[in-house]
């Protein structure tokens, strides 16, 4: 007790020493949380290359130029305006913004809130204006690259705006969108100097884009943005390279009156001094017809190719380079591929969504929630970086050699991906939390999760002896043992990949449910691709991982105990003995390897895992199940009892690879279906008066549990999880009831939208926002796909000799 009461003084003494010695991040900051704002909308760009996150009000408010870094700066020169004229005169100006700033004073600020509308889709969002008494509409419609099974667009750090233009008088009108963009993102080093912006135009195949770019030239990680627009017969398009935005901007405002166009001049700007902020402008404009209806498109790009994390001892070249080269000059080949490429985007976006938004049988705000939630998958912070030319397998390898056969092709052909656990809480590829992310990752860009399984597979064979102190119980042990699971792998303001556990809480090699993780993911994984290659390579780690597992089973009852600790994901929940969350995970563990080994051919292993899965079903009956539910764990505690909301998590992978009948049925089927039926009525219906998801730890007599912070939270990933696995269970009313809790508690009452958190409690306490654990719910459509037979895997996946 005493180390745990302690915990707060040894955290603030290496916070202390973090931020204001190191002058460095912390990689959870429970001191300076980031502020809660209701404002954000969709983010754009593709999958690794960086996020800049618009709000539902169309501001540029969020942005992720630098991996896993954050900054949280709405940029007021960063705008869209529209300029009408009728008959050679300008009849309507006005920023496309509700705000009235400060600067940039010489321009008509102040629209309208009451006349715009916000939709969103992920990865598409629709901004509606109808401009008041213009009898005009304007639509921008906002796409970004993200399209499952697609390894090349996907990855593209831009964004298209196409704006459709109708005109509802019976006069022609001139119509000009002013794209207008600070070089930077907000930050101080916007004023650093040396930043310059230039004109640039780019035809290829007959198609011209024309535009400015602005070159950010930072020490660390230089990066140009570009805007332009799509010149097409009937569509001038028009720039200022620089302009002041923190001055008036009266000078702007007022060449754009003028004729609904920008000067445009030629040859770059000079560079800024220091203290000096400059921004460009880009122009597409074109007459629209009585009554007729026009399209204008416009980009922004970002091309930073090049990145060094936080440490500054790797040079790492992103994914879009392989296509885009690295030279930092892509930025206009990167939009014109963008404007002349996006109508492609949407048709394969539409084929993908359509089936699921046209399916009357779900309801609406599920279709909203799996869609929109899939904003973490590039806004996660999310890094995707190609492997260097001369990397050579035992570079990969680690000293330990992995003897993994395919881990170089599959890395060369893929490259490295990473996402954080959240965007406060800044490790990348938390593995624990990973486990229910995981599902929207395999389903939709499976080689991904292939290529994150080989990085967490040679990061288990390899060790990092060097030693450090954990903050929760003061204890010091070494940084990773081996042939265990990691926690993750590193901090972006460190080296990921190089040195991995940047989580300092808990000494993570003594949790008991990493390990089963990564065992539960690859035959899923295998399940759900028939990758029999990849099942090949991590046989050897799987077996490896339960071997460290298995001394954990202290009374060689075939069942694991927990120590004592909160030594698992639900990381400050103590838990002793026997449990329903870990016993659950070793058994679907278990049965697994039964099942890998009877693939693979491997008898021997077979019957090893055979006959400690029965004997582990025997003790996890005996000692966990109460006759209506599993008791949270053995120990007999005042809160032994409690009702925990993720007691089948075993059982909910093994129903995500048809392993929950026959021979490998782990829990009696009536048992799993009474436990669900259980946690409906008590941790769903009697929390919150069922409106707020399922909260974690439920009293029989139907009171939260309170012996821990995290007992009391809802998760809103485990939440999904859970309905996931109430619909395997043919329980879908109740799945659905469950989940549509938090939904409409986080984008809706708390205004939470694309940043989920990872908790919430019944009032007031929120914890973690924009966290990776939620992308969960897309277990609930392959649930929904396999109860629809429409599953892509076939029962029975092919038999694989163990020796090719």
């Amino acid at each position: 007790l005493l180390s745990y009461l302690s915990f707060p003084c040894r955290y603030f003494r290496w916070w202390y020493k973090k931020t204001r010695i190191e002058k460095k991040s912390a990689f959870i900051d429970l001191l300076c949380a980031v502020p809660l704002q209701q404002i954000y909308g969709c983010p754009l760009g593709g999958i690794g290359g960086g996020t800049i996150t618009r709000g539902w009000r169309g501001e540029f408010c969020r942005w992720q130029l630098n991996p896993g870094i954050y900054h949280y700066e709405t940029v007021i020169a960063d705008q869209f305006t529209v300029c009408l004229r009728c008959k050679g005169q300008t009849v309507y100006q006005q920023v496309l913004s509700v705000e009235r700033p400060s600067t940039l004073q010489g321009w008509n600020w102040g629209y309208c809130g009451h006349y715009a509308f916000y939709h969103a889709l992920y990865p598409r969002a629709w901004m509606v204006y109808e401009l008041p008494g213009q009898n005009v509409v304007l639509t921008c419609r906002q796409v970004s690259p993200v399209i499952p099974h697609d390894y090349k667009d996907s990855s593209l750090p831009v964004g298209v705006f196409i704006w459709e233009v109708e005109n509802g008088r019976d006069e022609d009108v001139d119509v000009s969108i002013m794209f207008s963009l600070q070089n930077g993102t907000g930050t101080k080093e916007d004023r650093s100097g040396g930043h310059w912006n230039e004109p640039f135009a780019f035809e290829k195949e007959g198609e011209r884009v024309a535009g400015v770019l602005l070159h950010h030239c930072t020490r660390v990680n230089p990066f140009t943005l570009a805007i332009s627009a799509r010149e097409k017969a009937g569509t001038g398009v028009t720039h200022l390279t620089a302009f002041n935005p923190a001055g008036s901007g009266r000078e702007v405002w007022q060449d754009l009156l003028q004729d609904g166009r920008l000067d445009s001049p030629t040859g770059k700007s000079s560079p800024t001094e220091k203290g000096e902020v400059t921004a460009g402008a880009v122009c597409a404009s074109c007459r629209v017809p009585a009554q007729g209806h026009r399209t204008l498109e416009l980009a922004l790009a970002w091309d930073m190719p090049r990145v060094h994390f936080g440490s500054k001892e790797k040079l790492h070249l992103r994914r879009y380079t392989r296509f885009f080269g690295s030279g930092g000059d892509a930025a206009p080949a990167l939009s014109h591929h963008a404007l002349t490429h996006y109508e492609e985007w949407e048709r394969k976006i539409e084929a993908w969504q359509k089936p699921i938004l046209e399916n009357s049988q779900l309801p609406s705000w599920y279709k909203s929630a799996l869609f929109n939630e899939l904003y973490f998958m590039t806004d996660g912070g999310t890094i995707w970086v190609e492997l260097p030319p001369d990397c050579c397998v035992e570079d990969l390898q680690g000293p330990a050699g992995a003897g993994l056969s395919h881990l170089l092709p599959v890395l060369r052909e893929y490259g490295r991906f990473a996402y954080l656990e959240g965007q406060e809480y800044r490790m990348y590829n938390t593995y624990d939390v990973h486990f229910y992310a995981s599902f929207a990752l395999v389903m939709l860009w499976p080689k991904l999760q292939i290529s994150l399984q080989y990085d967490i597979a040679v990061t288990v064979v390899n060790e990092d002896v060097q030693s450090r102190q954990y903050l929760m119980c003061g204890q010091t042990a070494q940084v990773k043992l081996k042939n265990v699971v990691p926690h993750d792998i590193g901090d972006p303001g460190d080296e990921p990949w190089q040195r991995v556990n940047a989580y300092l809480m808990h000494d993570t090699a003594d949790w008991k449910d990493l390990n089963l993780k990564f065992v539960l993911q690859v035959y899923r994984d295998y399940y759900l691709t028939h990758d029999s290659l990849y099942l090949r390579d991590m046989w050897p780690v799987c077996q490896a991982v339960m071997e460290s597992e298995l001394k954990f089973d202290t009374d060689n009852d075939g069942l694991i105990e927990n120590g004592g600790f909160a030594d698992q994901t639900y990381d400050a929940w103590v838990v002793n003995g026997a449990s329903a969350y870990c016993g659950g995970l070793w058994l679907a563990a278990v049965c697994m390897m039964c099942k890998m080994a009877e693939v693979l051919g491997d008898a021997e292993i077979r019957q090893k895992y055979t006959d400690i899965l029965s004997k582990g079903k025997e003790a996890f009956e005996r000692m966990l199940w109460n006759g209506k539910y599993y008791n949270y764990d053995s120990s007999g505690n005042d809160t032994s009892s409690s009702i925990m909301s993720d007691q089948c998590a075993g059982q909910w992978f093994l129903g995500a690879c048809g392993l929950d009948q026959g021979e490998f049925e782990v829990f009696p089927k009536s048992h799993v279906v009474s436990a669900l039926k259980t946690i409906f009525e008590k941790n769903v219906m009697s929390f919150a008066g069922g409106t707020m998801g399922a909260v974690n730890g439920m009293r029989p007599d139907g009171v939260p549990d309170t012996s821990s912070v995290q007992s009391n939270e809802v998760w809103i990933g485990v939440v999904y999880a859970l309905a996931a696995t109430m619909i395997q269970e043919g329980l879908v009313e109740e799945g659905f009831h469950t989940a549509e809790g938090c939904y409409r508690t986080v984008w809706e009452r708390l205004g939470m939208a694309f940043q989920t958190p990872e908790a919430y409690r019944e009032k007031k306490v929120y914890r973690s926002l924009a966290y990776m654990r939620p992308l969960s719910i897309w277990s609930m459509q392959l649930a929904l796909e396999r109860r629809a037979g429409r599953a892509s895997a076939p029962a029975q996946p092919p038999q694989v000799p163990i020796h090719p």
